[in-house]
């Protein structure tokens, strides 16, 4: 037993397999929430409940404008797919993945807010589904329909849109507890097990080859339930059936352009981390590594994304970006940081979700880029050097601009955000893995309940505090774990309780605070942020503090335009510079980037519920830099990137300011480097 009053501090090492660790650090003490049945490798944190966390501060503002934004009226902006005549509520209008992703974003949304309106909305979807199932365990619509290019007959019985619907009643059943959902699909699963030796996952369309691993996900997870092993055979067979991310890493696709879609390879790339889970072969996690080793090295770029305009097309930064892979590669790294425990994964969640995700969609929830880019100075309707062209309308500010998947796809990235901050741990503790101003209520040690409040203005600031401010009525003190990830970029961080630091920390691991707990306890965790730069395309140099990549900040002239082709809504945005933006930094030593920094924090920004534009950004960063006159535009683009030292600046050094990537709409966010004037 330990003794009262007394601190245990363990550092668990970057990159080790929690799973190693057995039941947890306290082997005597009951899990509160269901982790891997045997044979299934067992996790070292496991999802709550829908509806334990909280957002709050900037976060629950993030999901207020999804309300009242294009998630919360979606079937009233996109009736025609959304709205009453869609395949999955029974109409005769498209039958494929667009409501289910509406709904796969909009189902966790309405719980997180408590929303009795979103509720309503999801809740004919779910109804619908779940009445759609036949005798032989087949569910949701399989008929020919109407759709956009004539009559659909092909796919009406295609595996891939219910993968969608499985991970919607994982969510529902989740927050409701609702036991149809698990008679559903142990009877869908009974269906697959006999049906797909004869219609394997390719059948109807590839789709479902790449990404079966959301249909894996879901067998695991109602294994854990039931404990069928019917399950286990199924998870075999649709392993075996679906696209080898492992040979593709090991063909070494990830090392040339046009290999696969970006949004498969976002989806599919956690097929082997899953799996995993019922193989437990260490080839597996490595192929993963090694992919997104490859990823950075080929097709990467600063915001945490990678060069993918719908295939896969290098680290140029000004190659596109599609909103549907940053959500999708979000939801991929939050189910891989629950297996595996890897600070990597949580470090890039953090990248996309505090650089990628809130620049691609506008500050109302109502607009969205099909395509970002790194080094962005026009946002205007034209034929780009993109893999795929819809209209010129791929890079503009629009609801249905490019292909109308994000717009049905973008509703998921906060709320299962939100949903990924915090873990129950096998030892009865809790974990926090990715930081955001939040509140949880969970069961801890032996099925106590306490809620925790994080207050913090992170990733904006340094400092985060976690506050135990209830407990059950009957105890007075409980003794469990807090595990807290410290970044790799971190160099060292620090912890205190009750005002008393306990230890500094280094980063790329997970600190636990092991001790006896008391109502009002308070850890503070400061996570000290330096200017650090990378090396990216043309060596050129991205500027990066703590989770936060910064650009250019730039003026901006913003037009409201009609299209005359209603396919892609009613209007689009375009953005176009009123300054110059053909800037390299000058004589830039990229290993003393935090000498050539001058950084300011606006404590009044830094403070605002909504941070993230160009007015609101709390943090600017000045560095000296020069005009690079050859460096033009091309093609509506930043022309082609001006190699580092190579590039001749002109005239006399000035001063730029860069703003956090999230904040940015146009920008330079990969700079060439230029040498000092003579």
């Amino acid at each position: 037993m330990k003794k009262k009053n007394t601190f245990t501090y363990l550092l668990i090492g970057l990159g080790l397999c929690f799973s190693s660790l057995g039941s947890g650090l306290r082997a005597d003490t009951p899990e509160n929430y269901t982790n891997n049945r045997y044979p299934l490798v067992r996790k070292p944190f496991m999802e709550l409940p829908l509806g334990s966390i909280k957002a709050k501060g900037w976060l629950q503002e993030m999901l207020v404008r999804q309300k009242n934004g294009a998630t919360g009226q979606m079937d009233k902006l996109y009736p025609l797919v959304m709205g009453e005549r869609n395949g999955w509520l029974g109409g005769d209008g498209d039958q494929w993945e667009r409501g289910p992703y509406w709904i796969d974003g909009l189902l966790p949304l309405a719980y997180l807010l408590d929303d009795t309106q979103l509720k309503a909305k999801v809740q004919p979807w779910i109804e619908w589904a779940l009445n759609s199932q036949r005798e032989d365990g087949f569910f949701g619509p399989a008929k020919d329909y109407p759709g956009e290019a004539g009559i659909q007959r092909d796919n009406s019985h295609d595996w891939w849109p219910r993968m969608v619907m499985l991970k919607i009643l994982q969510q529902y059943y989740s927050a409701t507890n609702d036991q149809r959902v698990i008679r559903f699909m142990t009877n869908y699963f009974r269906y697959q097990l006999k049906t797909l030796p004869e219609k394997p996952l390719g059948n109807w369309t590839f789709w479902a080859e790449f990404r079966a691993c959301d249909n894996l996900q879901a067998v695991y997870w109602l294994y854990n339930i039931t404990g069928d092993s019917f399950l286990l055979d199924l998870g075999k067979l649709i392993h075996k059936q679906s696209f080898s991310f492992v040979d593709m890493v090991n063909r070494g696709d990830l090392r040339r352009i046009n290999t696969i879609h970006c949004v498969n390879l976002a989806q599919g790339i956690k097929e082997p981390v899953i799996y995993y889970q019922q193989e437990p072969d260490k080839a597996y996690l490595d192929a993963v590594k090694r992919a997104f080793s490859d990823i950075r090295q080929f097709h990467g770029q600063p915001q945490g994304m990678y060069g993918g305009d719908e295939a896969l097309h290098a680290n140029n930064p000004t190659q596109g970006s599609e909103l549907c892979s940053a959500v999708e590669l979000m939801y991929s790294l939050e189910k891989m940081v629950e297996i595996t425990g890897d600070i990597d994964f949580a470090d890039h969640l953090e990248r996309i979700a505090f650089n990628a995700l809130p620049t691609q969609i506008s500050d109302d929830f109502m607009t969205k880029q099909y395509f970002q880019q790194a080094n962005q100075v026009m946002v205007t309707r034209h034929r780009r050097n993109f893999d795929q062209d819809h209209g010129g309308t791929d890079n503009c500010f629009g609801l249905l601009t490019g292909y109308p998947c994000c717009a049905s796809n973008m509703h998921q990235g906060w709320p299962k955000f939100t949903q990924s901050l915090w873990y129950a741990t096998p030892d009865g503790g809790l974990a926090v893995t990715a930081y955001a101003p939040s509140e949880v209520t969970a069961k801890v040690a032996e099925g106590c309940m306490v809620t925790f409040c994080e207050d913090t203005y992170y990733p904006m600031d340094d400092k985060i505090s976690f506050t135990l401010q209830s407990m059950d009525k009957k105890r007075k003190e409980v003794n469990f774990a807090l595990q807290l990830r410290i970044p790799k970029w971190c160099k060292q961080a620090g912890i205190s309780v009750n005002g008393q630091l306990l230890q500094h920390v280094e980063g790329g691991r997970m600190a636990v605070v092991d001790r006896i707990w008391k109502k009002g306890d308070r850890v503070e965790l400061h996570l000290p942020m330096e200017v650090t730069a990378d090396t990216w395309y043309e060596n050129s140099v991205a500027i990066e503090r703590g989770p936060l990549v910064f650009a250019l900040k730039m003026e901006e002239k913003w037009e409201k335009k009609k299209f005359e082709e209603p396919w892609y809504g009613p209007y689009y945005y375009a953005v176009t510079p009123t300054e110059p933006w053909n800037y390299g930094l000058v004589d830039f030593n990229r290993s003393k980037a935090n000498e050539h920094a001058r950084v300011t924090i606006h404590p009044e920004k830094q403070s605002s519920i909504f941070p993230w534009n160009k007015e609101n950004a709390p943090i600017e960063i000045r560095m000296k830099a020069r005009l690079i006159p050859s460096w033009k535009l091309y093609n509506e683009m930043a022309g082609p990137q001006p190699y580092s030292f190579c590039s001749g600046g002109e005239g006399p050094e000035t001063e730029i300011t860069l703003i956090p990537y999230g904040c940015t709409t146009l920008r330079i966010t990969e700079f060439p480097v230029v040498g000092a004037s003579h």
